[in-house]
């Protein structure tokens, strides 16, 4: 049965995903920084790894690891990241190089560290967690937008990159799903210092968006 390596898998898609493929019979290593919250899904076989996908060194461990205990990678699925909204001239830039950090350098790091190993065998699917609006964007999401927009552009030319060597370069772009994320990124909202000028708009976003995520599916459902 297939390998499969994923990141994010504390909550939201990489958890449910986890526990369908173990359901379905694959090794799962299961990647996250939270990996208290996955004692379940390990308790029905999957491999547990404590990684922090912005730090080089744990992202390279936890990919040795799984080659030295499986051989081989046959899937990536490149979930880990988040969203922190606010308009574009107020958010801090601590705040965007740590949402870059975690939603394209990290998804880099994983990519680049499996890479190899796949190539060797000539074989391997990548699959990257974009969104909808990795195509479109909106008021108050213009950094995070950024982020996915930087994910669709990587992946298509990997995709014609690898495409020789037996590798498929899957993106999967999510409309909103009850998951973490929505509390995350209206949290951050909430403690951004802002001038008056905005706060209709960000007010306006917080009411539409709490009422989207009201009515939306878990994971579970799609």
């Amino acid at each position: 049965m297939k390998t499969v390596l994923i990141t994010g898998a504390s909550s939201g898609f990489g958890k449910r995903v986890a526990e369908k493929l173990l359901d379905e019979g694959y090794t799962v290593y299961a990647a996250a920084r939270r990996v208290e919250k996955m004692t379940d899904i390990e308790a029905k076989g999957a491999h547990i790894l404590r990684m922090d996908v912005t730090d080089n060194g744990s992202v390279e461990a936890g990919v040795a690891q799984v080659i030295k205990e499986q051989g081989r990678i046959d899937v990536l699925f490149n979930n880990a990241g988040y969203g922190s909204f606010g308009p574009i001239e107020c958010v801090p830039m601590e705040d965007i190089q740590r949402q870059y950090e975690v939603n394209v350098f990290g998804m880099a790091r994983l990519i680049k560290a499996v890479l190899p190993y796949m190539r060797k065998e000539r074989s391997g699917l990548i699959i990257n967690t974009a969104s909808m609006v990795g195509h479109i964007s909106f008021p108050v999401m213009g950094w995070y937008a950024s982020t996915k927009h930087a994910i669709e552009g990587m992946s298509d030319a990997l995709r014609m990159e690898v495409k020789p060597f037996g590798i498929d370069v899957v993106v999967i772009d999510p409309g909103p799903v009850k998951t973490e994320f929505d509390a995350v990124g209206i949290a951050a909202l909430d403690r951004l210092e802002q001038p008056e000028d905005y706060k209709p708009i960000t007010a306006a976003f917080s009411k539409y968006f709490a009422n989207l995520y009201a009515k939306c599916p878990g994971p579970e459902g799609t």
